[in-house]
């Protein structure tokens, strides 16, 4: 990011916020046998339930080994997605000065050979879990950890602060009620909130704590309504990009 002067910043999740993948479904790929406990984990984690601390103690605790980048690779071959248009719109932002970090639980393993092979552009900044985490010299994006759910937004603060972008040229984006520190801190610095395929955990966290969300981008889930992913699939995030030109005023 040296010597690059941004206009604004977008700080979003990943997993079931631009891609209908899960953050631990790598690891049920290669162990099939355990997806129904790491499902349960991660939904009570998204619920508010645990703490992502106590999400991967519990996760590390089942898993025989991890995983050698010959498995996420074939992972990735077999069952990496986003939803339709996400990587045009990183691109877009990239293109018009708006950093775009991704912050997520999501392992800095996945993102690391995601980038390598070349299914996601390299963004400036990923955020991520180092529970998985292999040899990497050539890294050319910042990386930041993330070891429990308030990190996402002490992270994000750090690198608006470090780019000198004002709050008011900040986007967060979430899913679920796991975004919900990211989204309150947010709110109180002056940034924006986009909820996508915004789950009733998130609905639910932000009336608990009085946060406004700004834009619900794609489906909306009701309490105890399953997902839809063939829906999901249908949403270009492509049109994103007229929300965020309206948000950060560049119309």
């Amino acid at each position: 990011m040296s010597g690059r002067k941004y206009r604004a910043m977008v700080s979003s999740d990943w997993s079931e916020c631009l891609s209908p993948n899960g953050p631990f479904d790598p690891l049920w790929f290669s162990y099939p046998e355990l997806k129904p406990d790491l499902l349960s984990i991660f939904q009570h984690y998204t619920g508010n339930d645990i703490s992502l601390t106590d999400a991967v103690r519990r996760i590390e605790g089942l898993v025989p080994a991890p995983l050698t980048v010959k498995q996420m690779d074939e992972y990735l071959d077999a069952s990496f997605r986003t939803y339709t248009g996400v990587p045009q719109l990183i691109r877009w932002c990239l293109d018009n000065d708006i950093l775009f970090m991704i912050n997520t639980t999501g392992t800095f393993a996945y993102f690391q050979r995601a980038s390598a092979k070349g299914l996601i552009p390299r963004v400036p900044v990923v955020s991520a879990n180092p529970m998985l985490r292999f040899d990497d010299a050539d890294s050319t994006y910042v990386t930041c950890e993330i070891r429990e759910i308030e990190d996402k937004p002490t992270n994000t603060e750090t690198v608006l602060r470090s780019m000198d972008i004002p709050p008011e040229k900040l986007v967060v984006m979430g899913d679920s009620g796991g975004d919900g520190p990211h989204f309150r801190w947010a709110a109180r610095t002056g940034g924006h909130l986009i909820a996508s395929m915004a789950k009733a955990s998130l609905t639910r966290y932000c009336l608990a704590n009085g946060v406004e969300i700004g834009t619900f981008f794609g489906l909306k889930y009701d309490e105890g309504v399953p997902r839809n992913i063939v829906e999901e699939m249908k949403v270009d995030f492509m049109q994103l990009t007229s929300v965020l030109e309206g948000i950060l005023g560049m119309e």
